[in-house]
């Protein structure tokens, strides 16, 4: 027969603890209402099912015991035979044999002895343990760990207290155990100590040898690997890569986990062709503000001179064909072989209700590097291969319908000689203030002032980004305020929106004296009473204003009816649009243009009033833009599964107002515009927009852009663009084919796998193919490509991935990743994971952090 008893420690004889606990729940039976229950029953939270116990309330637990045969003596012992158990709290021994001795709290198990503690489980043949403190040791003893799944074997293992545990001649792998003889893991860690401590969630391996396919390492001193998905403090894996720019490539990174708001990496490469690259940055999280900053410096590039002398000797090469004259070499001092980079954002929040505010903040941004190639040489960098480099900071607040800002706004330009740009205006700085009303009797009123003071850095003829448009005016300030009003009238079937607009500015600018008025006497012309000098570089100040109004009238109707296709019942619409807009013209030649170009032509601007984005031209403008959308729609759930479109925008007059060196617009319909997306299923989608211009019978722009996802780790994207050059002799048209996948090779000979949940794969021995190929089919050269291999060995993943990033119109750089991660334990290699999520749609790593398991998963 079984016995089952509570104990406490120093508590009362056994059978007065049996008869005290009948007594407190007959007691507890008698507290209910003889009449029954008032209202219904409420259930409420326990906290015997909390995660973690803490140690007051461990102390305060009742010891459960059950077995066969049970023997003690009074407030000394208590001993179980057969089918022995005891329990307290989060921690269950079970064994053939089981000694609990009461004064100092000490449990004593023999034969096939079983801990369970809080889902880790200890198998061995004999245990020592204090069971409050979970002090004690184990021999001979098999282990697994709830968290990672990792499990091992040690010839002893000492627990410290309910935390730390230290196992002797140990082993750990996250390779699922089989049953047969001879097995042996595809990875495996060997230690002569290995301590493990669930509270920081680490596990420290000394004198250890990692085995992989029968192949070891040297012993290493000393191994650190995490137990969960946390953070903690150590080396992180080395990250060995090859590239053809840094030749060989190795990181080791080293991880500060500061505070659970604060962390820092110090990351340390070493490149075989280049040198020595320190990198750091450091995260911050706080209820208030939070940011990162980076920081990488090369103190000394050889690439840099390698260039230099690359480039002295071509040119001495040319002088002595006689292609150049020795009056062309131009060397110049070698430039400085240090390098450097910095990155930093920082947000704020302020206590805006001291203020009277509804909400006040801050945010800085920096990115800062050392030269014009550094997004050539530094592709893994937060800006990547950006060459208009933004650093801002900013202060934006909010009260009721008002909002507005502060913003200083300056770039940093990155010259590339083969493939000038032209910079951007500084704003510094920025001063905005926004009014919005809505429904205001019926109406929608806004305000938006803006005052910017552009400013940009002299380039001069023949240098890299030079344009005469923007150097003839280099600095100016502008105000601008924007008046709008409309009246929305809108039914379930219809709407009606007409709207006026007032959009006036106020520039002060600079002109150089070719562009002012010349006042002649005595044969000597004058600029503002100075001498007309045609070669002088002085600008001389003026200013200018102008008043735009704007009147629109959007409307359209909608209609619906339920239809049937290819078996599918839909809830159909059809939706005529009519947009007109009239803006007179307004003579704006000799305004400066600081941020105005002209709008893309799709579906997005076809509908708006000004042809231009920015506000430095407001296009005079008389048109009418027809189109008509038609969308099928799942009447049960609502998804719109496709959707299509056509608009038009037909002109009554000429557009007079051009950027500078533009001409009118004179057309009196503007090319087709035809798109459809479909989503027939959530398998496959089909994107796909076409401007067609009825004069030539020709797309001048297109894009088609297809998916496939049938499921998990299952994805096919291709896309073809093509856009018309501006005119038949300019090479600014585009012709490219590109298409990425993600897909399991093993689908190939009918191994379909099965899906494991999100982040966990599809099952071991499975091959996956990953890749992305841009092609340009007007240049017929791959532009940008990603192509490589996963595997998945279940407790092991693979991968090689091979990536060319062109950075310039005749350079690439092309680098080889290898990884090969431990699951639960670590990795070695270069990462490819920011790659393949960067270039691939939808691409699902093979393993993700997921919530650690509760400890009553594994519950005994």
């Amino acid at each position: 027969m079984r016995r089952r008893v509570a104990l406490r420690r120093s508590g009362p004889p056994l059978p007065l603890a049996l008869l005290s606990l009948a007594l407190l729940h007959a007691h507890g039976a008698s507290a209910q209402p003889a009449g029954g229950l008032d209202g219904p029953l409420t259930l409420k939270r326990t906290p015997q099912l909390t995660e973690t116990l803490p140690p007051a309330e461990r102390s305060q637990l009742p010891s459960l015991i059950t077995g066969d045969r049970l023997s003690g003596r009074q407030d000394l012992e208590t001993v179980v035979e057969g089918h022995a158990t005891l329990r307290r709290g989060e921690v269950a021994i079970t064994a053939d044999r089981l000694e609990y001795y009461q004064p100092d709290d000490r449990a004593r198990a023999r034969g096939n002895v079983r801990v369970n503690q809080a889902g880790n489980v200890y198998e061995g043949p004999e245990l020592e343990l204090k069971l409050e403190t979970f002090e004690g040791f184990f021999n001979n003893v098999r282990y697994s760990f709830l968290a990672t799944g990792g499990h091992g074997e040690a010839q002893r293992i000492d627990f410290v207290d309910s935390n730390v545990s230290v196992a002797r001649t140990a082993t750990y792998t996250t390779c699922r155990r089989e049953d047969f003889p001879g097995w042996m893991p595809a990875w495996l860690l060997s230690a002569a100590t290995l301590t493990t401590d669930t509270e920081e969630n680490v596990g420290v391996a000394t004198d250890a040898r990692l085995s992989f396919m029968g192949i070891s390492t040297p012993p290493l001193p000393s191994v650190s690997f995490p137990l969960s998905n946390e953070r903690k403090s150590g080396l992180l894996p080395p990250t060995i890569g090859i590239d053809n720019t840094n030749g060989i490539e190795i990181s080791q990174p080293y991880y500060w986990n500061i505070a659970p708001n604060r962390d820092a990496t110090f990351t340390p490469t070493l490149m075989s062709k280049r040198g020595l690259n320190l990198g750091s940055e450091f995260r911050y999280l706080e209820k208030e503000y939070s940011g990162s900053i980076r920081l990488d410096l090369m103190g000394s590039d050889r690439l840099v001179g390698q260039r230099y002398n690359e480039t002295r000797a071509a040119q001495l090469q040319q002088l002595a064909n006689g292609e150049i004259q020795a009056s062309a070499l131009n060397f110049g001092a070698p430039p400085s072989s240090k390098r450097w980079g910095i990155w930093a954002n920082h947000h704020q929040d302020f206590n805006a209700k001291a203020l009277g505010l509804d909400s006040l903040s801050a945010n800085i941004n920096i990115n800062r590097v050392s030269d014009n190639d550094y997004w050539r040489d530094f592709t893994r960098t937060p800006t990547l291969a950006q060459r208009q480099l933004t650093n801002d900071a900013s202060l934006n607040w909010s009260k009721g319908d008002w909002s507005g800002g502060i913003r200083a706004l300056r770039y940093q330009t990155l010259q590339y000689s083969l493939s000038p740009i032209v910079p951007s205006y500084d704003r510094m700085p920025q001063i905005t203030a926004n009014y919005n009303k809505y429904d205001w009797h019926g109406f929608d009123v806004s305000l938006n002032l803006d005052y910017t003071r552009f400013r940009v850095n002299t380039i001069l003829a023949g240098q890299p980004g030079f344009d005469i448009n923007q150097q003839s005016q280099p600095d100016g300030d502008r105000a601008l305020a924007i008046a709008t009003i409309s009246r929305p009238f809108i039914t379930p079937s219809s709407f009606v929106i007409p709207k006026l607009q007032l959009n006036t500015a106020s520039y002060n600018y600079y002109l150089p004296q070719s562009d002012v008025p010349r006042l002649t006497v005595n044969g000597t012309q004058y600029v503002n009473g100075v001498p007309y000098n045609p070669n002088s570089l002085y600008f001389f100040p003026t200013s200018s204003n102008r008043t735009v109004p704007t009147f629109s009238l959007d409307s359209g109707l909608i209609f619906e009816r339920d239809a049937n296709y290819f078996g599918r019942a839909f809830r159909q619409t059809l939706e005529p649009r009519a947009y007109y807009v009239y803006t007179p013209f307004r003579n704006q030649s000799m305004l400066p243009n600081y941020d105005s170009a002209a709008n893309d032509f799709s579906f997005a601007t076809i509908y708006t009033e000004n042809a231009f984005s920015g506000n430095d031209r407001i296009s005079d403008t008389n048109t009418l833009t027809l189109g008509v959308t038609s969308r099928l729609i799942d009447p049960d759930t609502g998804v719109e599964a496709a959707r299509f479109g056509i608009a038009q925008r037909l002109r009554f007059s000429d557009q007079k107002v051009t950027l500078p060196g533009g001409t009118p617009v004179t057309d009196r319909a503007s090319d087709l515009l035809l798109g459809a997306q479909i989503n027939w299923t959530p398998k496959w989608s089909l994107d796909t927009v076409v401007q067609y211009n009825p004069d030539t019978h020709k797309s001048d722009r297109s894009a088609i852009t297809a998916r496939y996802n049938p499921g998990p780790y299952r994805n096919l994207s291709a896309a073809f663009r093509y856009q018309a050059p501006t005119t038949p002799l300019a090479t600014d048209g585009n012709k490219s084919f590109d298409v990425g996948w993600q897909w399991p090779l093993n689908d190939l000979w009918g191994d379909k796998g099965k899906d494991l949940g999100p982040g966990k794969g599809q099952g071991g021995g499975r091959w996956y193919a990953v890749g992305r190929l841009n092609y340009s089919l007007q240049d017929k050269k791959l532009t940008d490509g990603v192509l490589g291999f996963e595997y998945d060995g279940c407790c092991w993943i693979g991968r090689v991935v091979l990536q060319r990033i062109t950075t310039g119109t005749v350079t690439a750089n092309t680098r080889i990743m290898f990884q090969l991660e431990f699951v639960g334990f670590s990795s070695i290699g270069s990462s490819p994971m920011q790659t393949l999520r960067t270039n691939i749609q939808r691409y699902q790593p093979l393993r993700q952090p997921t919530e650690g398991p509760s400890r009553f998963t594994n519950y005994d």
